[in-house]
């Protein structure tokens, strides 16, 4: 298992990110919700906490994952199983947003929180990279539960391989993480996998929020 916490300006986050997560997709905010970004970035960065563990097994689990993620798991010699989190502390942050009822600032917590899960997750991909370098490894795109076909009920299986290692990221009845700023998956690794720089055109789930960064 490997784990590893991580700082704010580690996950090299831009504004441009938040905005991009916003929907307003390369144009600036308004004067006042790029004021109030700056303004929360600025707090969060001083606590937050993101974490990310992941582990590696040789054998595929059993995970009903459909036809799209398993053609591109094929070829692989193992599989890193990961959690990703922007942490409690930011889910307690936005839930005090919540409860003062500004709504601009929940709009851009959310929004942040979003930007600093997928941050969180390019650096587990990052260091996981670097410990497979010396095998001459490559690795996949990641998958998670909810896209390109795989359910997102699949995560009551993945968890438990964790054996309760999952940087404090638990699962609802619903199979919903908390804190709900978090990412889970695996990815494909070995000598003759590859990542992709684009596999919309593979998927068939309209709503994903990547088709719609794609798109826009």
């Amino acid at each position: 298992m490997t784990q590893k916490t991580l700082t704010y300006d580690q996950l090299a986050i831009t504004p441009a990110d938040v905005f991009e997560q916003m929907g307003y997709h390369g144009l600036l905010p308004d004067k006042v919700t790029q004021q109030e970004t700056s303004v929360i970035i600025d707090e969060v960065r001083q606590w937050l906490c993101p974490q990310f563990c992941y582990q590696v097994v040789k054998e595929q689990p059993p995970f009903d994952m459909g036809k799209i993620i398993l053609r591109q798991l094929r070829g692989s010699e193992a599989y890193a199983l990961f959690v990703c989190t922007s942490g409690s502390e930011y889910e307690n942050f936005q839930q005090r947003l919540k409860e003062q009822g500004d709504m601009v600032r929940v709009f851009i917590a959310d929004a942040l929180g979003s930007v600093i899960a997928e941050k969180c997750a390019d650096q587990m991909e990052a260091t996981l990279q670097e410990n497979i370098d010396k095998l001459g490894w490559h690795h996949t795109n990641r998958f998670s539960p909810g896209y390109c076909g795989w359910h997102v009920s699949q995560q009551q299986l993945l968890f438990p391989l964790f054996e309760g290692h999952t940087c404090g990221v638990q699962l609802t009845d619903s199979s919903l993480m908390v804190p709900i700023k978090s990412v889970s998956g695996i990815i494909g690794i070995g000598k003759k996998v590859r990542k992709l720089d684009y596999t919309c055109g593979l998927c068939d789930f309209q709503q994903c929020y990547k088709r719609k960064l794609k798109l826009s």
